[in-house]
Order: structure tokens, then C-alpha cells, then sequence
């Protein structure tokens, strides 16, 4: 499982500034449009080449509408168009807020406990993002509207995962995925042919590079490895297992896209890791590793 988190915080990450980069170019529902269709056929692709079951159990489809309607239709939509009002790393450290509304949700609709040790997670995590938003306080203030539809987004995407919990549909991690991938992106393809097909043009090199990473990386491996995660362990656990993402958002921002750190980014990375270590290792080892020295 830790192969499969690495891949998700470095993929979905370093994603951030790819996602910038493509928007330069591409309208913002054409690009989700393309983003969740290839997405979906990559992985339908996989499950066809692994002669995985596709067929949706009798009775699970409302159920699977659902839940692609707040993983894939609001958090797509929340999240593209908000980060067109602010950097690559603000947005990214908005948006993982989601650990956050996971945890609360999970415990309030599928009883899992806040474990002393989930707390200071969630604690240590949530004041990370605090120091990294604290530099940025003005620049939030002066762009409500982004700053609102990333947190809907990140909320959209805490509800999915506990109704993937609550509801779960009978199906294997990749076909399920792909499945979310089609049904949540039908609003999203409807409005960019709508509304932005007389706005294509052919890109130019890097936007290009940065629309292909988002359907290869971002949407079929992180799909797939976020959705197995979740598959695995607690809601809790895997909301929290995010909170490395923002923290590569923030210094691939700085490398793709030249938006400069501050010491918050520094400290933040701290914080995190400190914030992993109570909810990602065995219960006893650290007391056990005090114990030894």
C-alpha cells in the first residue's frame, strides 16, 4: 500500500501546476471533458485487459450516480474553474482541506472513531495547511469565488468518498473507477460541447505535455490508486494519507510554473510528515521506538 500512496502524493501533486498549464490553452469544461473521458477509457481499457467484471450489479446504479455525481462531476467542476482564480499551490492546499470534511463525515455517518491518534493527525495536518494559507490570507480575501468553489470541491469529494463507504458497489477498484470516470463526466462533456467546441484550437507543445499527464497520470494511475486506498483502510485514514499532496503541489508550483515558497512551505512539510506518522504507522511503534532509545 505505501508503493500506491507515494504514486497518489507525487502523480496528483505534481498534477497542480500541470492543470494551470493546460488552461492556458484548452477552455476549462473541454478540459475536465477530455481529462474524464480518457481517464475513463484508460481504465476501462485495463479492466478489460485483466477480464475484470464491468457489469454493474442490479440495483447499484443509483447508488454508483451518486456517488459520481460529488467524486467526479463537483469536484471537476469545483476545482477547475477555482483555480483559475489563484496559484497552483493555494488551490492545491484549498482542496485538500478534504481531509478535514472526511474525517468529520466519516465519523458522524459511518461511526468510525476519532482515534487520539486520528485527532493529532487531522490536528497537525490542518494546521500545516493554516501556515500555508496564512501567507496567501490577501490574496484569498481578494478572490472569494475561488476560494469557495475549492472548498465545494473539496467538499464534494469528502462526500463521494464516505458514500463510497456508506454505499458501496460491488465491483473491482478499476472498473468502479472508470465507471465514476463515465457517468460523473456526462454533465461535464455536454457543456464543453455546448458551449466551448468553437473555442478548440490545436496546442502548442507543453500544454499539450501537461493535458496528456493529466489523463495518463492524474486520471487513470491516481484514479485508480486513490480508489484503492479508499478500498483498503478507514475514511480517516485515507483522508488524512492526502495531506502530503498539497505540500508537492506547493514546490512543483515553484518548479513548473516559477511561484516562488515562502518559510510556511518549509514548516508545513514538517508539519505533515509529523501529521503522517500517528495515522499511517502501527498502532504502539512509536511508543515502542521511544522506548528503545
Amino acid at each position: 500500500m505505501l508503493w500506491v500512496l507515494v504514486a497518489l502524493t507525487l502523480g496528483w501533486g505534481f498534477n497542480w501546476p500541470m492543470i494551470k498549464l493546460a488552461l492556458t490553452e484548452v477552455p476549462a469544461l473541454s478540459f475536465r471533458g477530455v481529462c474524464v473521458l480518457g481517464g475513463a477509457a484508460g481504465l476501462f481499457a485495463v479492466a478489460a485487459y485483466a477480464r475484470l467484471p464491468l457489469r454493474v450489479p442490479r440495483g447499484q446504479w443509483g447508488r454508483l450516480l451518486l456517488i459520481a455525481l460529488f467524486n467526479i462531476t463537483g469536484w471537476s467542476l469545483c476545482t477547475v474553474y477555482g483555480i483559475g482564480y489563484m496559484s497552483s499551490g493555494r488551490a492545491a492546499i484549498l482542496a485538500f482541506t478534504m481531509p478535514l470534511w472526511g474525517v468529520l463525515l466519516s465519523a458522524w455517518l459511518l461511526n468510525e472513531r476519532l482515534s487520539a491518534r486520528r485527532i493529532l493527525g487531522l490536528c497537525l495536518g490542518m494546521a500545516a495547511m493554516l501556515l500555508l494559507l496564512s501567507n496567501e490570507l490577501r490574496a484569498v480575501q481578494a478572490a472569494p469565488k475561488g476560494t469557495l468553489l475549492m472548498l465545494c470541491g473539496a467538499l464534494c469529494w469528502a462526500i463521494g468518498t464516505v458514500l463510497m463507504k456508506r454505499y458501496p458497489v460491488d465491483l473491482p477498484v478499476t472498473s468502479l473507477t472508470a465507471w465514476q470516470l463515465l457517468l460523473g463526466g456526462v454533465p461535464i462533456y455536454a457543456g464543453a460541447l455546448a458551449f466551448e467546441l468553437e473555442r478548440l484550437h490545436p496546442l502548442t507543445l507543453w500544454p499539450a505535455v501537461a493535458l496528456a499527464y493529466n489523463v495518463l497520470v492524474a486520471f487513470v494511475i491516481c484514479n485508480w490508486a486513490w480508489y484503492k486506498i479508499v478500498a483498503s483502510v478507514p475514511v480517516g485514514v485515507s483522508s488524512l494519507s492526502t495531506l502530503m499532496i498539497p505540500v508537492v503541489g506547493v514546490f512543483s508550483g515553484m518548479l513548473v510554473l516559477s511561484e516562488r515558497p515562502h518559510w510556511q512551505d518549509y514548516a508545513a512539510l514538517g508539519l505533515v510528515l509529523l501529521a503522517l506518522a500517528p495515522v499511517m504507522l502501527p498502532p504502539g511503534s512509536i511508543r515502542a521506538l521511544f522506548k528503545k532509545s
